[in-house]
């Protein structure tokens, strides 16, 4: 009889909640799968576009019937990733051959011209989706100006440099799409990220500016501020000498994959959503306690600092230690000698 009441109360109580949130899912599924389908034949221009995020996002909008124009520093991958696009979805190859450009975002002078030649082949770009950046490691006090200059160069001006050059284009069309992808880091800062959060704060203040200036004209605006992904990006990244820091950090190799992300983006583009968040719950909290409760925020991320610099001491008394104990062994060698 306990079984029963007990049963009754919870169906009582989730019932009113469960059943609305299961028909806002269906209906959301619905729209995406039609709404889908006035994808094909879209130009899409995408920006880091020769691995991670990028080269996951050229595959979701290929398969959609999009032409897609890939776009990054290296001509080498980019011509891989198209060969990909064209093995992997045959159905589509034919009608919509993948073009490909190079672009540096830190070169700003050479993307109108980038622009211009991406409009000559297909006449518009329809969607610009801004993917390209860089990352950065290093606590503010060791970190190079020079280095927070060419973060901010690549992620913030380079971008909305090629924005700029891109939406007029829409405006006379009175259509298009641009998406901005930020980052968790573009909503709160962490320890050690001083130049890639700020830049990736400056691309969400830019672009949230931007959209009710451009929303008469039928261009729409999407932020996307995605978690941590399973991509090169920590390997890639700058450390505060401008070297290559050239290692996996264990958050990012324990990401999203990359094509989870990109088809979360093209959903968000389908449905002409503003601002998308994907990540886990904790980051989620982060941003809400960072509005809610600055102060516990601020006291998280001292504890959290302490820590990564306990962890980067220790670190480096064992290297030391190893360093010592190998030149001792080689001082026993030559006296046995």
């Amino acid at each position: 009889m306990n079984w029963q009441v007990l049963w009754w109360i919870i169906s009582t109580l989730c019932i009113p909640v469960s059943v609305p949130l299961i028909t806002m899912q269906l209906y959301k599924h619905y729209r995406l799968r039609i709404l889908k389908g006035k994808l094909k034949g879209k130009v899409v221009l995408i920006t880091g576009a020769s691995s991670g995020i990028g080269e996951a996002l050229a595959h979701q909008f290929y398969q959609a019937g999009c032409k897609i124009i890939l776009t990054a520093r290296r001509q080498k991958e980019l011509e891989r990733v198209r060969d990909d696009l064209l093995r992997a979805h045959t159905s589509v190859a034919p009608a919509h051959q993948p073009v490909v450009i190079t672009l540096d975002l830190a070169d700003i002078p050479s993307i109108p011209l980038a622009v211009q030649k991406a409009i000559s082949i297909f006449g518009s770009i329809d969607i610009l989706i801004n993917n390209g950046g860089m990352s950065q490691r290093g606590s503010v006090q060791s970190t190079k100006l020079e280095v927070d200059m060419q973060v901010m160069q690549v992620n913030y001006f380079g971008t909305i440099a090629l924005t700029k050059e891109v939406l007029p284009y829409m405006i006379q069309r009175k259509a298009g799409h641009i998406v901005a992808v930020s980052s968790i880091q573009g909503r709160v800062a962490i320890p050690f990220r001083s130049a890639y959060s700020a830049s990736k704060h400056a691309l969400q203040a830019f672009f949230d500016s931007m959209r009710p200036e451009i929303a008469q004209h039928n261009v729409h605006v999407t932020v996307v501020s995605p978690g941590y992904v399973q991509t090169q990006l920590s390997i890639n990244a700058v450390t505060g000498s401008g070297q290559k820091y050239g290692v996996m950090d264990e958050t990012t190799a324990g990401g999203y994959p990359p094509e989870y992300v990109a088809q979360q983006i093209l959903n968000s583009v389908v449905l002409q959503e503003k601002e998308v968040v994907i990540a886990t719950t904790g980051p989620c909290l982060a941003i809400l306690l960072r509005s809610l409760s600055p102060s516990l925020y601020f006291w998280i991320m001292q504890k959290r600092a302490n820590k990564m610099l306990a962890d980067a001491k220790s670190k480096n008394n064992a290297a030391e230690a190893k360093v010592a104990g190998s030149n001792k062994n080689v001082s026993d060698d030559k006296k046995v000698k």
